[in-house]
């Protein structure tokens, strides 16, 4: 029997190689968007067809892990990564049209939702079937270190990589690296605590599911105000973290200063680690999660709007390290508040549910910010959405306004007993 340690080993693993493979081309990405001929508006509507096609496909994938399994989930989503990112590649290659970007980049988003929500509820599943008494801020902590340790290695190499070879070469190896992670989850990843419902009626069980979700995810008021949240801020967090690499370049004087963004997104990796050291104390220094939430929230709202008023090179560099910060040190107590809001059964879907509101936020902001920035320039685009951002607040309010036994106490604990509201 795993025990709640090697667990842990395994969930770590997984989020070093995820996020490695990732993060090789989070330096370059808008870059190597730019080069290959787009403009900012058609590169961050890729983006924004990225985020539509995790829209489109979180609540299917999200049943196929709590129907077939959270590993099946798990590999089918490093088989489709790999495809399209090499993908990505023979586009740029080629000098493809927008439409080609467009489909590739759902693709891209489709495999994306095949983790999400797999490998969480996975983990918080198989603790709870192994004893785990500790603490899940504590976890998911120590998840963020290693996202931030995979990221600051990957973001640095993938700008050095790109600068000394080509644009493309980092998106080679992303693929090498995720063909390594399938071999690593089919080997220790297995379900614990939950049994895929393998036979029957697949389809039955999936409307079953997607119906039970709806009644413990949105119609549950503390989850709903959540998710809504997520709507504001997760499409402004991913278009402030992509278009800081042209931003800096600007801001830096030298458009060909790769590894100057690819160090930025590790200034950001380093902050996260740092985030994630943070979070459990954090959260003990607050009775109620949704306290340190809205802090944070608030502070974020302000550290974006520096970005875009001081314009200045070393000062948004400043700016970036703050908001990194305050961006790694909620998502583990955020984790540990909406987990303790779900029961086990929907948990992916639920979880799933939730990263499509965020991803559905990227797809109206992605293209505003970046037609904004088209018209006015980047820092005004970070006023914007600094603004948007600030719209999450209320939203985070109402969900505190319900007093949910997770806003204090721990999943380990106690099975949660949401009921529809």
């Amino acid at each position: 029997m795993p025990t709640p340690r090697s667990i842990q080993r395994v969930y770590l693993m997984l989020l070093l190689g995820n996020t490695l493979a990732a993060s090789l081309i989070w330096g370059i990405n808008t870059i190597f968007l730019l080069d290959a001929g787009l403009s900012n508006l058609e590169a961050f509507a890729a983006n924004a067809f990225f985020t539509a096609g995790m829209v489109l496909f979180e609540i299917p994938t999200g049943i196929v892990a709590d129907t077939i399994g959270r590993r099946t989930s798990y590999l089918l989503g490093t088989v489709t990564l790999t495809v399209s990112t090499l993908l990505y590649v023979l586009l740029w290659e080629i000098g493809a049209p927008f439409w080609e970007w467009a489909l590739v980049s759902m693709l891209l988003g489709l495999g994306f939702t095949f983790f999400s929500g797999a490998v969480e509820a996975w983990l918080v599943d198989a603790l709870k079937a192994t004893g785990f008494q500790g603490d899940l801020e504590t976890v998911f902590g120590r998840g963020q270190i290693v996202t931030g340790i995979a990221m600051l290695s990957g973001s640095a190499a993938g700008g050095f990589i790109a600068e000394q070879t080509s644009l493309g070469v980092p998106f080679v190896l992303r693929g090498v690296i995720l063909i390594a992670m399938f071999g690593v989850a089919f080997r220790a990843m297995h379900d614990i605590g939950f049994t895929p419902q393998r036979g029957g009626r697949p389809l039955a069980e999936m409307r079953k599911i997607s119906a039970n979700s709806i009644d413990y995810g949105w119609r549950v008021p503390a989850v709903k105000w959540l998710m809504v949240e997520a709507l504001f801020t997760g499409g402004v967090g991913i278009y402030a973290f992509y278009a800081l690499q042209p931003y800096l370049l600007e801001l830096y004087g030298d458009p060909d200063a790769y590894q100057v963004a690819g160090l930025v997104a590790a200034i950001v990796a380093g902050a996260q680690i740092a985030g994630g050291i943070a979070a459990p104390r954090i959260r003990r220094l607050f009775h109620r999660r949704t306290s340190a939430l809205l802090l944070m929230a608030g502070l974020s709202v302000v550290s974006l709007g520096l970005i875009g008023f001081v314009e200045s090179f070393w000062a948004v560099i400043g700016a970036i390290v703050v908001w990194g910060l305050l961006f790694a040190a909620t998502m583990p107590i955020r984790q540990a508040y909406i987990n303790g809001l779900i029961p086990s059964r929907q948990r992916a879907t639920i979880l799933s549910f939730d990263s499509m509101m965020s991803s559905a936020g990227g797809v109206w902001t992605q293209p505003l910010l970046g037609r904004a920035a088209d018209a006015w320039g980047y820092a005004p685009s970070y006023l914007i959405g600094a603004g948007i951002s600030a719209l999450a607040l209320p939203c985070l309010a109402l969900s505190r306004r319900e007093n949910a036994s997770a806003d204090t106490v721990e999943i380990a604990e106690a099975e949660p007993v949401a009921q529809p509201g």
